[in-house]
């Protein structure tokens, strides 16, 4: 008998699982069916383009515990960008209650201060997008059926994470990178919520990975704390990071 490991296991697993994901859009096997039901053409995008809808979930929303002021007005116009798109990805902010960023978490702490941790500054939020409630789910009205593949982040308890590449250590990925390069994407193109964290860290990420980045002008929002709008378009220019409206790139 072979003693196969737990471990040993569930990477095997993942794995196979990973490979017949793959497969599975390189023969044009979307993730639902239901994908196409508005389309007249299965292969409407461009092959080498994807879409990265990042935490479009309730608690950023009007009404959440962390709530991007007028967030929820985007969402008509993702659902319409989403159409043009073959590959769309979606990021998810998963925390466990326990999080290191929660200010339940750091009694004494205030909200939008920061904590030093073992990766560097911690910005500390309210609980926000906690495993299976209603604040971690996506808004109503986004048609989450376009999505190829949903990443969720941030479930670690001791390392928050901002960008859909990579936790906030900069070391540990989410699996975002490996997906678009299996299926040889050039162009990632970034929407969601908040344009001066969650986004913004995900444009950098894209860009540093060597994908041409293209942030949606009319289809993300920010915080907006202190000079962050101003630092995160100055940072898009510095990086060769595009940022304007879809139109002016398909």
């Amino acid at each position: 008998m072979i003693n196969i490991s737990k471990r040993s296991f569930f990477k095997g697993l993942g794995t196979i699982m990973l490979s017949a994901f793959s497969a599975n859009i390189n023969n044009n096997l979307l993730a639902h069916t239901e994908k196409n039901d508005d389309r007249t053409n299965s292969n409407f995008g461009k092959d080498k383009d994807a879409l990265i809808v990042v935490d479009l979930q309730n608690d950023f929303c009007p009404g959440g515990t962390l709530a991007v002021k007028e967030g929820d007005t985007i969402v008509s116009n993702i659902n319409e960008i989403q159409k043009k798109f073959n590959y769309v990805f979606y990021t998810q902010d998963w925390h466990p209650k326990d999080h290191i960023s929660f200010s339940t978490n750091n009694k004494g702490k205030e909200v939008f201060s920061t904590i030093d941790v073992s990766y560097g500054k911690q910005v500390i939020w309210p609980p926000h997008c906690i495993f299976n409630t209603e604040g971690a789910n996506f808004h109503k009205d986004l048609e989450v059926k376009h999505a190829n593949a949903i990443i969720r982040k941030g479930f670690r308890k001791n390392i928050d994470s901002y960008s859909g590449f990579f936790e906030n250590d900069k070391f540990t990925p989410t699996g975002l990178s490996g997906l678009l390069k299996s299926l040889k994407i050039e162009r990632v193109f970034i929407c969601g919520l908040a344009l001066d964290f969650c986004v913004n860290y995900t444009a950098i990420d894209a860009k540093n990975i060597g994908f041409e980045t293209i942030v949606i002008k009319g289809a993300t929002l920010p915080v907006n704390i202190g000079n962050s709008v101003k630092n995160t378009l100055q940072g898009f220019k510095d990086m060769g990071i595009h940022y304007g409206e879809l139109k002016n790139y398909i």
